[in-house]
């Protein structure tokens, strides 16, 4: 962000002509207000449609009161470090998309595998996001597969959404050619390991993820 004019600032590519200098007193002192009332984080654009003047982002950006996450995304400085800052990212970020496969089998404990990336699920025909960090892969599901099994988990205060359990074991039975075989096969022992476990909705999940077949046959002599 920086400016260019007396009013006129640049943040993330985009110009903002403000008409009112902000109040020396209450500026930042309501701006970080907004930001508690938002678990700490915000886009710029929601900074700036809550009434955030773009200079005084600038002057708590630079005092260190505010840590940039990524390109348009800010946190106050003085929360305590982040739990998964790669997920409350994204899902700040890219509020659309889903966690899934490597990802989501992390997040659930159900794989020796360590992400290096975020695997995200988008409805076929959205468009293509574009982020500067964390590096993301994308997949695209069809509607019906998009939808099932989609929870929301509050990380770090944020709303993070991530396939369940059976629905992530049958994605990766799904998309077996792109992440590998033995990732699934993992992902289905350590699940029937699991004293919780709902065999019902994982063969439900299988069947919109169109992987049954595939599936049976592992799970038959895991059972």
């Amino acid at each position: 962000m920086r400016q260019i004019y007396p009013h006129i600032f640049t943040i993330a590519g985009i110009i903002i002509v403000m008409s009112q200098q902000p109040k020396t007193g209450d500026g930042p002192s309501r701006a970080r207000s907004l930001f508690r009332r938002h678990s700490g984080v915000l886009r710029t654009k929601d900074a700036l449609r809550l009434g955030i003047h773009p200079e005084t982002l600038y002057r708590l950006r630079d005092s260190g009161e505010l840590a940039r996450l990524g390109r348009g995304l800010y946190r106050l400085s003085d929360l305590p470090p982040l739990g998964n800052p790669d997920l409350v990212t994204v899902a700040l970020k890219i509020p659309s998309a889903v966690v899934c496969l490597i990802s989501a089998l992390a997040f659930h404990e159900l794989t020796t595998q360590i992400p290096h990336e975020v695997y995200l699920a988008l409805p076929r025909g959205a468009e293509t996001p574009r982020l500067d960090h964390p590096p993301i892969r994308i997949f695209w599901f069809t509607q019906k597969a998009f939808t099932f099994g989609l929870e929301v988990h509050r990380l770090d205060g944020a709303p993070v959404k991530i396939y369940s359990p059976e629905k992530t074991v049958a994605d990766c039975f799904k998309y077996r050619n792109k992440i590998g075989l033995d990732t699934a096969r993992e992902a289905l022992k350590f699940y029937l390991e699991r004293r919780k476990k709902k065999l019902n909705s994982l063969l439900q999940a299988a069947e919109v993820c169109r992987v049954s077949r595939v599936m049976r046959p592992y799970l038959e002599a895991l059972v």
